[in-house]
Order: structure tokens, then sequence, then C-alpha cells
């Protein structure tokens, strides 16, 4: 006698918004949750930027799910123990508070769970994405047609111009080619070579001048160099706004000597591309529209929430030419080519929604006003601390500030580094303590439109009196 298979389980027990009909319990969840977040943000100055030993939440799941109550009391904990980017004194990093739309747009972003691998997976966002793509590369100045993908960081969109640097030059199984940068890049470039199954030596670093800058007299003779021994350079990458002081390489002079010698140019944007939307600020990256790819990462300044990085290219279907490896699980793209084959992402949630909505909300007015500001306090800061002339300050004309005192050796450095650290850190504002030419540096990061001019004036007292007080 056939036993009948046991009938489905219904899903109404299960923790899923109803399907027909608003739900109250999603409801009731989010409001929660959003009036926990906001209470988070709007009490940031009664915490530290980075807070102190904090207790976590039992990590594994129970036996039986928990509630709405349980849930937000752990996620609580969690929220405590969290770097509080929202307090003024929040200046170690490039990591500034996050623009209401763009937390809402995150939070939709999670509820419609589309994916950006193909357009099916997400009709109106896949062509959201390409739009926006298209319009920020003209807004930075690339060509007409220019485009890209979006992609999770900075790393990963470095990754991507040089895989398609690679393969537009036919280099994609030679072991011989080389990258050429200045010894102030990004350390992603020597995790782009590991995954592209190139040598360490293959990263080739040259010098910077007084500013950080690379040297393009040293470029130029490293190019003659490679051509001579018949060595191909697979591109060269020029930074606009290096980690520790925000120096901008000689773009225009570099893109003419990669013309010269057909080389790919890619600049690596991720913290200073975001000033070529504003024609005032434009000139701190002057060049930029020259290259042939370059990486941007709105997240860095811009307040809009992570990640949002872009890779964008003058000739976009590059990506396609390199990464496209056919979806035939999916009906054809109606728009070019899929998402998943635009980039070495395939599955991807739509964070262009939150760039999108964040840059509407903040129009170009606002966008305006954070770059101005972020200038102004570190010009600011900047002429707080010169009266101590002891003290080394190291600016690329963007909104990085990092300084150090002369005549110290690299050991003392780091001491007065970590001491005077601590003693901001107490008055409740954070540096960070990069390591810049051989000694520890404290490094300001003025992208927080929450810090005033007495934060900067105590700041800089502080850091003058471990000044004064140094043998």
């Amino acid at each position: 006698m056939a036993v009948a298979p046991p009938a489905p389980q219904a899903s109404a027990a299960l923790p899923f918004a109803s399907a027909e009909q608003l739900d109250p319990r999603l409801q009731e969840l989010l409001e929660a949750a959003a009036t926990q977040l906001s209470q988070w943000l709007g009490s940031a100055t009664q915490r530290s930027p980075l807070p102190g030993l904090s207790l976590l939440p039992e990590v594994a799941p129970q036996a039986s799910g928990l509630g709405n109550g349980a849930l937000l009391a752990d996620l609580q904990l969690v929220m405590e123990g969290a770097y509080n980017v929202n307090h003024p004194g929040a200046l170690a990093h490039l990591d500034p508070p996050p623009l209401m739309a763009s937390i809402a747009a995150e939070l939709v972003c999670a509820g419609l769970n589309n994916n950006l691998l193909a357009e099916e997976l997400s009709p109106s966002l896949s062509r959201l994405e390409r739009s926006l793509c298209g319009w920020l590369a003209e807004a930075i100045g690339l060509p007409p047609g220019s485009g890209g993908v979006p992609a999770s960081g900075g790393t990963l969109s470095n990754l991507m111009a040089l895989v398609t640097a690679r393969v537009s030059r036919g280099l994609q199984h030679c072991s011989e080619a080389v990258v050429l940068a200045s010894s102030a890049a990004h350390v992603s470039l020597s995790k782009a070579l590991l995954v592209m199954g190139l040598p360490p030596s293959a990263l080739r670093l040259l010098p910077t001048d007084a500013q950080g800058r690379l040297d393009p007299e040293a470029l130029a003779l490293e190019l003659e160099a490679c051509a001579a021994a018949g060595v191909p350079v697979l591109a060269v990458v020029g930074t606009a706004g290096t980690t520790v002081c925000g120096a901008v390489d000689p773009l225009p002079a570099m893109a003419s000597l990669c013309r010269r010698h057909g080389v790919w140019l890619h600049v690596d944007g991720a913290i200073g591309a975001v000033y070529a939307l504003d024609p005032e600020h434009a000139p701190r990256v002057a060049g930029l529209a020259l290259a042939d790819s370059i990486t941007i990462n709105p997240q860095k300044l811009l307040g809009i929430t992570k990640t949002s990085s872009l890779l964008l290219l003058a000739q976009p279907a590059q990506l396609a030419d390199t990464f496209a490896t056919g979806l035939p699980y999916m009906e054809p793209s109606w728009g070019g080519s899929h998402g998943g084959d635009c980039g070495l992402q395939g599955t991807r949630s739509a964070e262009v929604l939150k760039l999108w909505l964040g840059l509407r909300q903040l129009g170009r007015d606002g966008i305006t006003a954070i770059l101005d500001g972020a200038i102004a306090r570190r010009r600011r800061l900047q002429s707080l601390l010169e009266p101590w002339t002891r003290l080394l300050l190291r600016q690329g004309g963007l909104h990085l500030l990092a300084f150090s005192p002369e005549g110290l050796s690299a050991a003392e450095s780091d001491h007065w580094s970590r001491s005077t650290r601590q003693d901001l850190l107490a008055a409740q504002l954070m540096l960070s303590r990069p390591m810049h030419l051989g000694r520890h540096h404290l490094k300001a990061v003025l992208g927080n439109p929450h810090t005033r001019e007495e934060h900067l004036q105590q700041l800089a007292a502080i850091v003058g009196r471990s000044v004064e007080v140094l043998p």
C-alpha cells in the first residue's frame, strides 16, 4: 500500500514576511530596530569613538528561535561595542557618518534581496546601476560612453582593473609582466598580483617626492628600462589620495608617459576621486580623467554606507571582454552584458541603491558642502598645529593630515604616538597611528561633518602639549 508523502509544512510559523498582506511582525521589528539605531546614532557624544571592553551575546543559534525582544537586546550588545563613526571625535579613519538616505536604502536593499547577477533577478536595479555608473564616470571627467561596475571595496576594484588591463594587453599568460606604482601605493596592489599569479617582484615601487607623490622622472626611466629589456608593463598605477597623507600623483605627466609607451593607466582614486565631482575641487585630482580605469569609493567621504566602491572605465565594454563567461542558466541580457559578466563577482546585492539615494539626498550642493567642509577642517587643524614648529606636517591637498615631531628615533616616535593617542582618546578624540617613512605618525582624517572648531582646538592643544614636553 502506497504511503502518501508528508504534506509540506506551512511557512507561517517561520519568520518570513507575509506575501499577502502587511505583516505586523515585520513592521514591529523594523520600527523597533530603527528606533534603536536612531537612539544609538543620536547618543554618539555620550560614548567614546572607540569603545572599551564590551559584552558579546551568545553566537550559536538556540534550539528555538528568539523573539523580537531578545533579538534586539542581543543586537544592542553588539552595537555598544562598535566603532562610533557618528562621534565628532572619530577622526582616525576614512569612515564618515552615514547619510540618512543611504541607511534607508540599505534597509530597502536587504528587503528587496535582488541579485545584480542578471537583469531578470533585478530588473530595475540593473538598469539603475548601469545608468548611475555611466553618470558617475562622466561626472568625474571620463568621456561619453564611459561606465563601470560596483565592487565590494577598493581592493576588489583595483584587482579587476589590473585583470582588465592584463587581458586588454594580451598578457594574461605572461608571467614576466610588471606593474609600476609609487612606494606609497595601496597594499591592495600586492594582493592583486598574488591573486593574478604574479610574483611579488612584479610590483615595482618607484620613489616619491617630498610631498609623497610618484616621481615622474623615475617612472620615465623605468618605462624606458622595461622597453629596452623587453619586460612587458601590465599597467602603471597612479594614486589619487595616498592612505597616510592624501598625496595625489602627477597624473597628467603619468598619462603622457603611458600613452607614449602604450601602457594602461589605472588610478586608485578610492580616497580622492570624489573631488572630481565638483569643478572647484577637481584640480586637486588633475589628470584623473586621462586614466583608462579609476577606482572610486564614495563610502570614504560622502557618507554612503559600506560597501560602496566602483571601478569606472573609459571603455566599459572591456569589462565584459575580460570577465564574461556566459550565463546559460539565465535569459539573455537586454542591456549588453549581465552584471555577473562585468566583473569578478557573480551574486551582488543592490549596493547601487544606497549610492543613488544618498547622492539624490545630497544633491550637487550637498556634495560640494561635504568637500568644502573636509578641506576647511584640514586647513584649520593645520593652522592650529603650525605654531609647534617641531611638528612635521604632511598633507597632500585633500582632507588627511599626518604629523610627527622631527628629531625622534623610530622608537621615540612609537612612544610619542602611543602616549599622545591615549591622551587624545581620553578627551574622546580618536586619531590613527600609521607607520610612514619608517616612523609612526598620528593621522587625522577630517571628513567628519560633526567635527567642530572646539574639537580641532582641543586636539591641537593636546598635541601641542605632547611636543612641548619632548627633550
